[in-house]
């Protein structure tokens, strides 16, 4: 298989009158038509229980977001008569960071009933999987932390999941940066990362970055700090200290550690004052505005920073409709940020879920079934339509990318953004299709 983005699948057909009236009602701008989110039927249909779970409370990555989002579109989206007339149930699940814990959430969606499980988040993938597989839940639309998402027949990933974040990360430093570190988990997950990010880097004909691993809890990432400086040759005997507006032109420290990204460019604002200044980079997910506006905004360190996303900023138009539904339905949450990648994500998932039902009622199916959604999923009789916030999403096997590790890999878009006045803005218009850097990792392992 290529890695050329395929031709677009041919939109789907014109809403009726009544469909696209029902729409304009809701929401006026709702994904540029109502084509992208079919009105519900009138009349109402047994229900449909999905479950959305995430980690929270924890010590290490945490995405309350995530199940907050999915309660508001169940909210929102029953207040309008369902999903084609099925009333839509949503159970939430901490999965706390634990294997134990996500086998209890995955266990539990399959004792009641689940249809799916949509939108969620969680890093321990064979622990979960396992128990959909058996029950033929279909897993739709996660964060794509996870290897198993990427690799199971049960899995209907909407992003590239952490390989293309990094592989775009690595494209876009590799623009700006000569030598790169990069700061990262001492896990599992991340030791998958440093040759991700380096294949990007090398598509820019760069060399690999420095591997700095890091505990994902820490109080003071400072040690990581120094590791990571040094590694790019951030010495200030050569290049001068910051205070003095010395330099290392072409240095760059790119740091992954999801909630713990946080404290390291603390520990890294600290140890900068006597060091050169470098250019720094992550992914959407560790870094975001709410962290740039934490760390001193135009005067803090991720000024300048390059940020690779999924999805388009939060500011772009495209986003309204989910900004709405949360104005609606869960104005004083807390836990829901529009500009979360996890809540955006499960935002695209239920948006993938409710036109899979639409096409199934369309075919006169009325009982909605794990096996139905998997059936309909695998078909892809219509790609679906995300109102710009993907590229039009299918899972045949003609749409699986040839990504080694990641067979189930549908869309490998991502979005170069760059920390601007402050601001987390689009450093580029469009999306980035890193296809062709993912495969390429394969062929040079070989």
């Amino acid at each position: 298989m290529t890695g050329r983005r395929r031709s677009s699948p041919r939109p789907f057909p014109r809403a009726s009158a009544t469909a696209a009236a029902a729409c304009t009602a809701v929401i006026a701008s709702l994904l540029s038509g109502c084509g992208s989110l079919p009105g519900a039927g009138a009349g109402e249909q047994a229900p449909i229980t999905v479950m959305t779970w995430a980690p929270e409370g924890t010590r290490t990555t945490n995405m309350p977001g995530m199940p907050a989002m999915a309660q508001a579109y169940a909210r929102w989206v029953n207040s309008r008569g369902g999903l084609a007339g099925h009333p839509l149930k949503v159970l939430t699940c901490n999965e706390h960071n634990d294997s134990a814990e996500a086998t209890k959430c995955a266990q539990r969606a399959v004792d009641a009933g689940a249809v799916a499980v949509v939108g969620s988040y969680s890093q321990w993938g064979r622990s979960f999987m396992s128990p959909l597989e058996v029950a033929g839940i279909p897993f739709i639309g996660g964060y794509g932390a996870s290897a198993e998402e990427f690799a199971s027949p049960l899995s209907y990933p909407v992003n590239g999941g952490q390989a293309a974040l990094l592989a775009g990360n690595g494209r876009q430093l590799a623009a700006d940066c000569r030598r790169v570190a990069l700061v990262r988990p001492d896990t599992i997950q991340g030791d998958q990362m440093t040759g991700l990010l380096d294949a990007g880097l090398q598509s820019g004909s760069r060399r690999g970055a420095a591997d700095v691993k890091a505990p994902e809890a820490s109080t003071d990432y400072s040690p990581q700090v120094a590791a990571a400086l040094d590694a790019v040759g951030a010495d200030p005997a050569v290049y001068g200290t910051a205070k003095s507006g010395g330099r290392a032109t072409g240095s760059c420290v790119a740091a992954s550690l999801g909630d713990g990204t946080d404290t390291f460019f603390d520990s890294f604002r600290r140890l900068q004052e006597s060091r050169p200044k470098v250019q720094l980079g992550s992914v959407l997910g560790s870094v975001d505005q709410s962290m740039v506006n934490r760390s001193g905004g135009a005067a803090g360190p991720l000024e300048g920073a390059d940020v690779t996303g999924w999805y388009p900023v939060p500011s772009d138009p495209r986003w309204r409709p989910m900004r709405q539904v949360i104005t609606q339905e869960a104005f004083d949450d807390p836990r829901l940020d529009p500009a979360d990648q996890g809540v955006q994500t499960t935002w695209i998932a239920y948006t993938v879920l409710r036109a899979v039902v639409q096409q199934l009622a369309d075919a006169g199916v009325t009982d909605v079934t794990a096996h139905a959604l998997q059936a309909a999923l695998d078909r892809g009789d219509q790609a679906i339509d995300t109102g710009g916030l993907t590229p039009k999403l299918r899972w045949r096997d003609d749409d699986m990318l040839a990504v080694a590790d990641f067979p189930r890999i549908v869309n490998a878009d991502v979005t170069y953004q760059v920390v601007r006045h402050g601001e987390l803005v689009a450093a580029q218009e469009g999306f980035v299709d890193v296809t062709t850097t993912l495969e390429r990792r394969r062929t040079d392992d070989e």
